[in-house]
């Protein structure tokens, strides 16, 4: 005894000054050493038994408490029967004499540890571990801790981890499903006891004014409903012990809920009393009734397992009621229970009653949390709330629109449109931003529900959008208003418009963008209206944009804005901003006056289309960006902007003009080529370097689309695009646009000559002119680069290579983008470009060795004949092609590319990626032209660049390397197999006749070889090939691969499963698993089975003759798939079983 107190003091000193500050590393890890080597001792548990009955170091309680987890879940099997006896025995004594006296964590702690004992030996050797959780359940002192073991139980029994056999998981689930019956009649029971108890003594309020007008709401929302009488019941005024109880019964409802199946084990009157309890949540109580307001725990703890104050009971005259925040806890709990029900998609028919029920009594809450009266608005009222319970309801409203709507919407019982009415009062006076996105995104659900139901029932498409009309027309105005800053102005300038989230947005423009996408459902559901309801504003806010005019004031020296009071100058910002949110709302809804509907809304686009144009000509003309303002960090950002999304919302109707062309082709068109001329205009001023490149990028924009989208025949005699022709053309590096723009006006100048033009047949496309026009075009924006030719001899240390690399990175990406805007276009436009590209094609050509040591000019030459090779491959004809390749694969030594890939996220990296692309296209390629490349394409592949990637990382290579040989394999299989249709049909598939077997060989081994590798990328993407591979061409079934390579392969995908290191990727490998057994399941079960069992180490030879059994003789994929998980999950637990067993156990 005396030896064991001295150990406790030791090791409460070592645990004292391991966690002690000044300890360092390195004492800390001899610390850790002799406590690991103390848990090893046999019979270590002993000790701690001890420890934990005499300490009061936490530190200590919690390490010998681990002692034991260790033993129980690693080497329990291993221990004897009358150890493990004593265990069961002792610790249950030990929870019920400490758990008052020791912290949460460490009662919690000890009850896991009992729990993973029932886990192990429940019913079997520990019969009463359940009963005794129930009765401790239903004893009220101990009802804390009952509940504690309860959670702990579902929480560790229902979705055990893997350290148990796949029949215990079935047994465990199986027995506990038997006792839910009980546990949910004996957590009724508490929640209705307590509540009644508390609601008893709670003294009634006096009749308040609203209180009669609340029940006529309930009672139009719900006719005779048995639940009117809810929220008239006074709530209960529960002391600190009954509430802790009740969290805990709720928290262990909410887990119970995760994973039993909805079934009429869920009585109505444990959904009342749950409700009772969510109603905690959205009561305003902020004075207590009956007493000071007191601590919700003993030690301060708001911990829902805390310890509750002792003899509790009986005390509620003088025990404080608890305060608002622990009442809002308990309507949290309580709705998450609610959605653990929701959440589940699968409802039997005998429970769709119960989810009405559900729904009925949410929906009380709904309308108390959006009720108004004398002392609190619905906003001050909800701004009360607790954020989590409203987050909680909010998420029970997403899952009913989301999940229940379709089944409930058609009950008479359910009255839909009232609950629209509700959820609209709870979405616009939500407190957060966050909180109305959420609310948000519950409409939008809403509304593509409504437009599929609409498009599912055509004929009585009116009745049903005339239910929802009214509900819809009000969501629409208000989503508008709360974009704009007239209305809405103190919560949009909350808003963030500078920092750049994840999807590369600010938090303005989600609000905007989030607003915009329910305007333009609604926009498909009522389009007449959602238009007229939209325009007048537009009209109102173009009306003082376009009266600007009349205030500019022009001197000799500048041209200024002549509105300068502090409150005019405010009015004007939010008139700018919300048109600029007009303008992306009316661009938005492009889409709904083109197809079917053109004609029918012909009317509204044109005026949209007039209007926008007349604004950008406007903005254009008075060169508003350019004025001096009273504000200008406001004011010009603004007028900017205003512009800009003018542009935006024109070029969004692109596709409309492109309808409307074709639709007046033949017919007078003025009224189209006054609209064209004029867009022209608004943009072609915009083209220079003197305009803030926010809107010069907007101008190239449409410009872009109107000759991509609408190509008119007569845009190109547009005297406005005369005059880019001859920006762009004429060399003046004073006057170059950014890059960017630069790239983007090129591309609509070459679109224009080389884009077929609509209704018109090809003897009058003029193919000759614009080609030659297009010739002369290219060789102007190529004139800098062409010259370099005479430079191929250039040295690298010539002061002239920077510039000669200023002019490669400024041309290359030019005509890229200008090949690649053609690449789906017809043959005459690809063949025109190639011409006017030929001789540059040539010069990079020539240019490319000199630069094979710079990666970045490399990685930029080979982005353009990547494009090249892609789009225009055909034209450059087979000669030339294969001269750029062998110029490439010539260039690529093994050293070049090795250097390259070294450097990981390089240029140089970059450059052989880019180089892999091109060799995919080429293999790619039909017919025998490139098929003389293959085998040094192959040799590239596998003896320069797979050495040098297999073990590394290298991921971006990597993945292009194996599609390379994926392409190659695929687009080449008869390359390696020359199997003949008559060879085929006279002999089935089995006699491959085999060439380059070898290489083949070596490229199967590469994707194995993938397989031991932790990139989950990689891995998936070679899975992915192979079993393309196998649909495509019967990889599976060939003679080669079926006798030396098939099991080799299911080897490997189920050691993969075993280590457990690509988890995510568990239904690709079971599926690629079975595809390749199913090639001959016979020899799967006869011969690989028992090899791959006796080649398992860590189990004996009895746990290989169970797996072998448990493994059943299936062809289905389901029941193959369920075997090779078995497989997998007792595989890994005997090997834990095992492992942990005492050296010298003997094993019957």
């Amino acid at each position: 005894m005396a030896s064991e107190e001295a150990s406790l003091r030791a090791l409460e000193n070592l645990m004292t000054e391991f966690f002690h500050s000044c300890t360092t590393n390195e004492r800390k890890r001899e610390i850790e050493e002799l406590l690991n080597n103390f848990v090893q001792q046999t019979g270590a548990w002993r000790h701690c038994l001890f420890f934990l009955s005499n300490t009061r170091n936490e530190y200590v309680m919690m390490y010998s408490l681990t002692v034991f987890e260790n033993l129980v879940n690693k080497m329990w099997i291993g221990l004897a029967s009358q150890d493990k006896m004593e265990i069961r025995s002792c610790l249950p004594k030990l929870l019920l004499a400490q758990h008052k006296s020791v912290p949460y964590f460490i009662r919690n702690k000890l009850c896991k540890v009992i729990v993973d004992i029932g886990r192990q030996d429940w019913p079997m050797f520990y019969h009463d571990f359940f009963t005794n959780t129930l009765q401790l359940i239903q004893t009220p002192a101990l009802a804390p801790l009952g509940l504690v073991m309860l959670k702990t139980t579902s929480e560790e029994l229902a979705c055990p981890r893997e350290d148990l056999c796949v029949a215990r998981k079935d047994e465990l689930r199986k027995l506990l499903l038997e006792q839910v019956p009980t546990v949910l009649g004996l957590l009724t029971g508490i929640l209705e006891t307590y509540w009644d108890k508390h609601s008893v003594i709670a003294s009634t309020p006096p009749p308040s004014p609203t209180s009669r007008e609340s029940v006529e709401l309930l009672g139009s929302l719900f006719q005779g409903s048995q639940y009117s009488k809810l929220l008239c019941q006074p709530m209960a005024a529960l002391d600190n012990d009954s509430h802790q109880l009740c969290c805990l019964v709720l928290e262990c409802l909410a887990h119970l809920f995760s994973w039993i199946p909805l079934s009429t084990n869920i009585t109505p009157t444990l959904l009342a009393s749950i409700f009772h309890f969510a109603r905690f949540g959205c009561d305003l109580r902020t004075k207590a009734k009956t007493g000071p307001l007191i601590s919700s725990s003993s030690n301060g703890q708001l911990n829902p397992g805390t310890v509750p104050m002792a003899n509790g009971e009986g005390r509620n005259g003088q025990q404080g009621e608890v305060n608002k925040v622990d009442r809002a806890r308990l309507g949290v709990l309580a709705m998450t229970c609610v959605n653990e029900l929701v959440s589940k998609n699968c409802v039997p028919m005998d429970f769709e009653e119960y989810l009405l029920r559900m729904f009925q009594q949410t929906f009380f809450l709904l309308q108390r949390l959006t009720r108004e009266n004398n002392a609190h608005t619905v906003k001050s009222r909800l701004q009360e709330l607790d954020e989590s319970y409203l987050e909680k309801f909010t998420d029970f409203l997403r899952l009913f629109v989301s999940v229940h709507l379709r089944r409930i919407e058609s009950s008479p019982q359910f009255p839909i449109v009232e609950f629209l009415g509700l959820l609209f009062k709870y979405t616009f006076n939500q407190p957060t931003h966050d909180g109305y996105f959420a609310c948000l995104d519950i409409w939008s659900v809403f509304l593509d529900f409504l437009t599929t139901k609409i498009k599912s029932r055509l004929p009585d498409r009116e009745s049903v959008l005339n239910r929802y009309k009214d509900a819809l027309v009000l969501l629409l105005r208000e989503v508008l208003n709360r974009i704009q800053f007239r209305y809405n102005q103190a919560q949009l300038e909350e808003l963030d418009d500078e920092t750049l989230d994840d999807d590369q947005q600010t938090e303005w423009q989600r609000y905007l963008r989030q607003s915009l996408e329910v305007v333009a459902k609604v926009m498909e559901l009522l389009p007449s209206h959602a238009f007229s309801t939209l325009f007048p504003v537009l009209q109102e806010n173009l009306d003082v944009y376009l009266g600007l005019r009349q205030f500019i004031v022009t001197t000799s020296s500048s041209r200024r804005l002549n509105i300068t009071a502090e409150n005019d100058c405010r009015r004007l910002h939010c008139s700018l901003r919300d048109l600029s949110s007009l303008l992306q709302a009316v661009g938005r809804l492009a889409e709904h006056f083109i197809g079917e509907v053109f004609a029918a809304r012909f009317a509204d686009a044109l005026a949209v289309v007039e209007r926008l144009v007349e604004v950008t000509c406007y903005g254009s003309q008075t060169s508003l960006y350019d004025l001096e303002t009273a504000v200008p960090s406001v004011l010009k950002p603004d007028l900017i902007d205003v512009h800009a999304q003018a542009l935006a919302a024109l070029q969004a109707y692109s596709h409309w003009l492109a309808q409307f062309y074709s639709e007046v082709h033949g017919q007078n068109q003025s009224q189209f080529i006054n609209l064209i001329t004029s867009a022209v205009d608004a943009s072609s001023p915009l083209i220079t370097t003197k305009v803030p490149e926010k809107l010069l990028l907007s101008a190239c924009h449409l410009t872009v689309s109107i000759t991509s989208t609408v190509r008119p025949v007569f845009m190109v005699t547009l005297p406005a695009v005369q005059n880019i022709f001859n920006l762009i053309t004429t060399e003046n590096h004073t006057h170059r646009l950014p890059q960017e723009a630069h790239i983007f006006v090129c591309r609509a100048l070459s679109n224009m000559l080389l884009l077929p033009w609509p209704n018109l047949p090809e003897s009058e496309q003029q193919w000759q002119s614009r080609s030659s026009s297009h010739a002369n075009l290219l060789a102007a924006l190529t004139r800098q680069y062409r010259i370099l030719r005479e430079t191929v001899n250039i040295t690298q240390r010539q002061p002239g290579l920077d510039n000669v690399k200023a002019v490669i990175q400024q041309t290359l990406p030019v005509l890229r983008d200008i090949v690649d805007s053609i690449s789906s276009e017809s043959t005459k436009s690809r063949q025109i470009c190639y011409q006017s590209l030929q001789e540059s094609v040539q010069v990079s050509l020539n240019l490319f060795p000199v630069f094979i040591q710079q990666p970045d000019v490399t990685d930029e030459m080979l982005a353009f004949f990547l494009t090249l090779f892609q789009a225009l491959r055909v034209q450059m004809g087979v000669a030339f092609t294969g001269q750029i390749i062998h110029t490439f694969l010539s260039m690529f030594t093994r050293e070049q590319l090795a250097a390259s890939i070294l450097q990981e996220g390089s240029a140089g990296c970059r450059v052989v990626q880019k180089f892999l692309k091109i060799l995919q296209v080429v293999v790619q390629e039909p017919g025998q032209a490139f098929k003389p490349f293959l085998p040094s394409i192959l040799s590239l592949c596998m003896e320069q660049v797979y050495p040098v990637v297999a073990e590394r990382s290298s991921p971006d290579v990597k993945a292009e390397m194996f599609e390379l040989l994926y392409q190659i394999l695929h687009q080449n299989w008869r390359y390696f197999f020359k199997t003949s249709v008559l060879t085929s049909v006279q002999r089935g598939a089995a006699e491959d006749t085999m060439e380059n077997e070898a290489q083949f060989t070596a490229a199967m081994q590469a994707f194995g070889q993938s397989f031991l590798q932790p990139d989950i990328h990689i891995f998936k993407q070679n899975l992915s090939c192979l079993e393309s591979l196998n649909s495509k061409h019967k990889l599976y079934s060939r003679k080669l691969f079926r006798t030396s390579m098939l099991f080799h392969f299911i080897n490997v995908l189920l050691q993969v499963l075993l280590h457990k290191s690509h988890d995510l990727l568990q239904e690709e490998i079971t599926l690629a698993i079975y595809n390749m057994a199913s090639v001959d399941f016979n020899a799967f079960y006869s011969v690989f089975m028992p090899e791959f069992l006796n080649g398992c180490h860590g189990v004996d030879t009895n746990q290989r003759a169970v797996l072998a059994r448990n493994f059943k003789l299936e062809q289905d994929l389901p029941s193959f798939t369920q075997s090779v998980q078995r497989l997998v999950n007792d595989l890994r637990y005997y090997r834990l079983c095992n492992s942990s067993l005492p050296t010298g156990t003997i094993k019957l």
